[in-house]
């Protein structure tokens, strides 16, 4: 039985990778990417870009046309206390977002943008 638990928590973003448990979402924050501009999409992994880059707005409008946008997640798991901040990168267009990537980062490197 736990292997099915297993193999789906990996197509779960926000289910716990300790434990294979459903996250509890703990805080959301939306942030323009100055940097990025449509057309110049350049992935990055390093959690140091992000802390450099992002700018806090308060909604999605407030993002000029054609600036990428981050979205981040915080998820905490109800059973082992495990966290996890998920970065979801898109571009919005036309009232949705065209994802570019989203990537997971467990050990605190964001933290400090959400709280």
């Amino acid at each position: 039985m736990g292997i099915f638990k297993k193999m789906r928590a990996a197509f779960h973003d926000d289910w716990c990778s300790q434990c294979q448990t459903p996250m509890v979402e703990k805080a959301r924050r939306l942030f323009a990417m100055p940097n990025m501009m449509v057309g110049h999409y350049v992935s990055h992994k390093e959690p140091a870009y992000y802390r450099q880059n992002l700018r806090v707005v308060s909604r999605k409008a407030d993002i000029p046309s054609g600036m990428y946008a981050c979205g981040l997640i915080a998820y905490q798991c109800p059973q082992c206390s495990h966290r996890t901040v998920k970065a979801s990168i898109f571009l919005p267009v036309r009232e949705q977002e065209k994802v570019e990537e989203n990537l997971l980062f467990e050990k605190g490197e964001l933290d400090d943008l959400l709280m």
